[in-house]
C-alpha cells in the first residue's frame, strides 16, 4: 500500500478544511450484516440518510447493503430487510462499516475484496466502533492511527499491531480511511465529516435537528472506568459551561470559573475534566475556535471582530489559533467555506 498520509485529525475539537463541498448528491454505502445492533447501523442513516429539508444542506444518497441482500436478525430480535447487495460499494463516495457482530470474526473475503476495491478506486471507508477490525483485516489500517471501542483496545492491539491504535480517542481521521471509538463516538465521527466537508454550520445544523452536541470535546478515555453518578456539582458546572458558552468575548481563567462555581480550584478541575474530559484552557479554546468558525462562515465581520467576539484579543492570536488546530488561516477557510445567503 503507498505510505498513508498524517492523520488529520484524532479528537472532535480538530476540523482540517478539505475543499469545496463534495456534489450536491453524494451516494454513501452502509454495510450490514446478519446480528448486526440496530443502533450502530442507525448512526449513520441518521446523519446521512435523513431529509432535513434545508435549501443549503447537503443530500445524500443512502445504500443499506449486505453481502446477502434479505432479511437480516438483529440483536434486538427483529429483523431488516436490505435491497441491495455489496455491489453498491462500486459506485459509493462513502463506505462505512458501521460496527461487526464479533471482533474475532474474520470478514468473508468478499466483503474484504469490496472494501479493498472501493478504497483503490478512491472512496472513503469508515469504520465506526468495531468496524475498526473489518478496516484492519481488509488492511486498510497497516501503518495507519485507528481508534476502536476502549473495551476492545488490547484486542485489536494484540491483533493487528501493524496499526497505530489510538485508544484515548473519540475518532481519526486519516484523510481517505476513518475510523470511531465506540457506539455513540460513530456520531461523532459522521458529524465529523459533514463538517469536513460542508462545514461548521451544517455540521451544526444536522447535530440541532438530531439533539445531540454538534462537537463533543475530549477523548473516550473518560468513558473507559464507569461514569460517577451525576450531582449537584456536576449540574451546576454544565450550566456554568452554558454560560461560557455565551459569553467567550469576556476572558475567562480556571480561577474565575471555579469562583463562579462555588468550587475550590482542585475541586473545579477534577469535575470539569470528569463533564468534559479535557482541561479549562483546551475547551475554552476549542469553542472559541468554533464561534470564529461559524462567524467567519456566516458573516462579513472582519478578523479582529471575529477575533474579539470569540475572546482571542486579537487576529493574530486568532491566526495562530487557526494555523495550530486547522492547519490553515481564518481568510482561507473563509474563502471555502464563506456563505452569501446571510
Amino acid at each position: 500500500m503507498p505510505t498513508p498520509k498524517a492523520p488529520r485529525s484524532t479528537t472532535t475539537a480538530k476540523t482540517a478544511p478539505r475543499g469545496r463541498a463534495r456534489a450536491a448528491v453524494s451516494t454513501v454505502a452502509v454495510i450490514a450484516f446478519d446480528g448486526i445492533s440496530p443502533f450502530h447501523l442507525s448512526v449513520p442513516c441518521m446523519v446521512f440518510g435523513n431529509d432535513f429539508s434545508g435549501p443549503d444542506l447537503p443530500r445524500f444518497r443512502l445504500q443499506v447493503c449486505a453481502e446477502t441482500p434479505g432479511n437480516l436478525r438483529t440483536t434486538a430480535g427483529f429483523t431488516i430487510a436490505v435491497e441491495h447487495s455489496l455491489s453498491a460499494l462500486a459506485k459509493a463516495q462513502t463506505v462505512v462499516v458501521p460496527s461487526w457482530r464479533d471482533p474475532m470474526e474474520r470478514p468473508s473475503e468478499a466483503l474484504l475484496k469490496a472494501l479493498r476495491a472501493a478504497h483503490k478506486r478512491g472512496a472513503r471507508i469508515v469504520g465506526l466502533c468495531l468496524g475498526a477490525f473489518v478496516l484492519a483485516e481488509a488492511g486498510l489500517l497497516d501503518g495507519r492511527p485507528a481508534a476502536t471501542h476502549w473495551a476492545l483496545a488490547p484486542a485489536f492491539a494484540a491483533r493487528y499491531p501493524q496499526v497505530s491504535l489510538r485508544p484515548d480517542v473519540l475518532y481519526v481521521d486519516d484523510g481517505d480511511v476513518l475510523t470511531s471509538a465506540g457506539t455513540a463516538a460513530g456520531i461523532d465521527c459522521c458529524l465529523h465529516l459533514l463538517r469536513r466537508d460542508f462545514g461548521a454550520e451544517v455540521a451544526n445544523r444536522v447535530a440541532r435537528r438530531m439533539v445531540v452536541a454538534p462537537q463533543r470535546q475530549g477523548g473516550q478515555a473518560q468513558y473507559v472506568e464507569q461514569p460517577l453518578p451525576a450531582t449537584g456539582s456536576d449540574h451546576r458546572l454544565s450550566a456554568i459551561l452554558a454560560w461560557v458558552q455565551e459569553n467567550l468575548r469576556q476572558p475567562h481563567s480556571l480561577d474565575t470559573l471555579a469562583a463562579r462555581a462555588l468550587m475550590s480550584r482542585r475541586t473545579f478541575t477534577r469535575h470539569f475534566r470528569q463533564i468534559t474530559g479535557t482541561t479549562v484552557g483546551q475547551w475554552l479554546a476549542s469553542q472559541r475556535l468554533a464561534l470564529a468558525q461559524r462567524q467567519l462562515e456566516s458573516t462579513s465581520r472582519s478578523m479582529e471582530q471575529i477575533a474579539q467576539d470569540a475572546g482571542f484579543g486579537s487576529a493574530v492570536s486568532l491566526r495562530q489559533h487557526f494555523a495550530a488546530t486547522l492547519g490553515t488561516s481564518p481568510s482561507m477557510y473563509r474563502r471555502e467555506f464563506h456563505r452569501t445567503d446571510f
